[in-house]
């Protein structure tokens, strides 16, 4: 009897990986030498933040993400830790906003000034004081604003709320002591309302983190666990670790049963951490090796056999850490549905790697593109310290469908002109105030500054036929030109 492999339809069969130019990478960086299984590199839609190596304490660089090329020796670092920094994540719902943890146990939330850095920043906005060992891992709720997780090597997860004046906070709202051992992952669900943790001894722990109960714990001997993912709304776990014989793998659990996992695959036989990716949207998973070239993807499905293999990504360099950019920061004219930034320490360089579905067609792409998460938060830090839970707001990706960059609280808003009644703007000689004036003339100069672009513009679009100058190479106008 012939065999007749079972095809299953993909709009992302064809996904591959373009790793960018030499001139769009970020070079002369230099990364951090930390053994820490941890990313090192933290990216949104106007930064990319990488911990750098540091003589006497620790320090990360921020660099606006279009400041591609060689690196200053001299770049202006955020230097205010006493010991190495391990873990940095930017705020989801403000880009200028970051937070640092360090060996020196102390959590730091830092103001990234909207202009270019012109000097060292070594005094954070607020400063967290509640580990009494070193700080190994940090993360931003996922749809409250203002709320941190920190978890330390004292084996403790500790809620933060930022939403205070007070510069140092020493008194966490909630203090999770239900491990035995040091955490080395967390990851929540959609909304929040969980937290999965995987811990040096083993196990995975479905946490509830209001009330600081384990609801589910996973002993499962035969896959030693490194990191755990929630797979956004599927009701799934996914594990990455290592097997009985030493075998890269990875498991897929129900959240709702941990007892054996729904299935396992063995990778390799390598030994570098591999880091989990989760893509909602598309409902792709990214699998990247520390110590590899390589990235795996794979599509998941709600049903047997959960895990369908796509390709890989291939390259002869050597990841120590990755970054990844948030949907609202992608290129949709280019059919991009995810970017790594990839740290390669052995070159001093961080280079972006996008992965494309491949489509002739330049309109944007409805069917790959569904309503992403946004930066604004569906609630505030109380509401959900109170019990409130919500989904995250949506946006959509189309060009001109609505802003959904996070801007900085500060930004004032651009002048409007208003029609007011003649008795505020004039004075009772029928002239009109000074500040009046100086006011609607800028706006008028504005105004004709946009017209003077938009004329520029058409002349531009006007000169280039199918991306040719015509002025340039102009086209034949006799017989013997052609």
């Amino acid at each position: 009897m012939s065999w007749h492999p079972l095809y299953r339809s993909s709009k992302f069969r064809h996904v591959y990986g373009k790793a960018a130019s030499k001139d769009k990478c970020y070079d002369c960086v230099p990364i951090t030498r930390s053994v820490h299984d941890n990313h090192f590199c933290a990216v949104n839609p106007h930064f990319i933040a990488v911990v750098t190596e540091c003589a006497g304490g620790g320090a990360f660089l921020v660099i606006p993400v279009h400041q591609t090329g060689k690196l200053d020796p001299h770049y202006p670092r955020i230097c205010g830790h006493k010991g190495n920094v391990v873990d940095i994540k930017w705020n989801p719902f403000n880009d200028f906003v970051i937070a640092s943890c360090s060996e020196d146990a102390t959590v730091k939330i830092w103001d990234i000034p909207k202009h270019l850095l012109t000097r060292n920043i070594t005094s954070p906005k607020k400063e967290l004081l509640g580990h009494v060992r070193r700080v190994g891992l940090i993360e931003w709720h996922p749809t409250a604003s203002n709320i941190l997780f920190s978890s330390g090597y004292d084996y403790k997860i500790m809620i933060w709320n930022l939403d205070t004046k007070e510069a140092v906070l020493s008194n966490p709202v909630k203090i999770l002591d239900v491990h035995r051992d040091v955490i080395l992952s967390m990851s929540f669900n959609t909304d929040g309302s969980l937290l999965a943790t995987a811990c040096r001894d083993r196990n995975i722990r479905l946490i509830d983190p209001r009330a600081g109960v384990v609801l589910q714990e996973a002993s499962y001997k035969s896959h030693r666990v490194n990191k755990v993912l929630f797979l956004g709304n599927m009701k799934k776990l996914l594990s990455t670790g290592t097997s009985r014989w030493n075998n890269r793998q990875i498991a897929l659990w129900d959240q709702n049963d941990l007892s054996m996992p729904l299935m396992e695959e063995d990778l390799d036989g390598s030994s570098g951490i591999l880091f989990p990716f989760y893509d909602s949207d598309t409902h792709m998973l990214y699998i990247v090796g520390k110590g590899d070239g390589n990235i795996r993807y794979y599509e998941i499905s709600p049903e047997k056999p959960y895990l369908n293999y796509l390709t890989e990504y291939r390259s002869p360099l050597p990841q120590k850490g990755i970054g990844i950019m948030p949907k609202r920061g992608l290129e949709v004219s280019a059919c991009e549905i995810f970017r790594f930034y990839k740290l390669i320490p052995t070159k001093s360089l961080v280079q972006p790697i996008s992965m494309i579905v491949p489509r002739r067609s330049e309109s944007y792409q409805e069917d790959i593109y569904p309503l992403t998460t946004g930066a604004q938060p569906a609630l505030t830090a109380q509401e959900w310290l109170n019990g409130v839970n919500k989904g995250p707001l949506l946006v959509s990706l189309r060009p001109g469908s609505g802003a959904v960059n996070s801007l900085p609280q500060f930004l004032e808003p651009e002048p409007l002109l208003k029609t007011t009644a003649p008795s505020q703007n004039w004075d009772r000689g029928g002239r009109m105030p000074l500040e009046e004036k100086q006011r609607r003339s800028e706006v008028q100069d504005s105004r004709n500054q946009l017209k003077v672009e938009e004329t520029l513009l058409k002349k531009e679009q006007m000169r280039l036929s199918n991306g040719f100058d015509i002025f340039e190479c102009p086209p034949p106008k006799t017989e013997n030109e052609v």
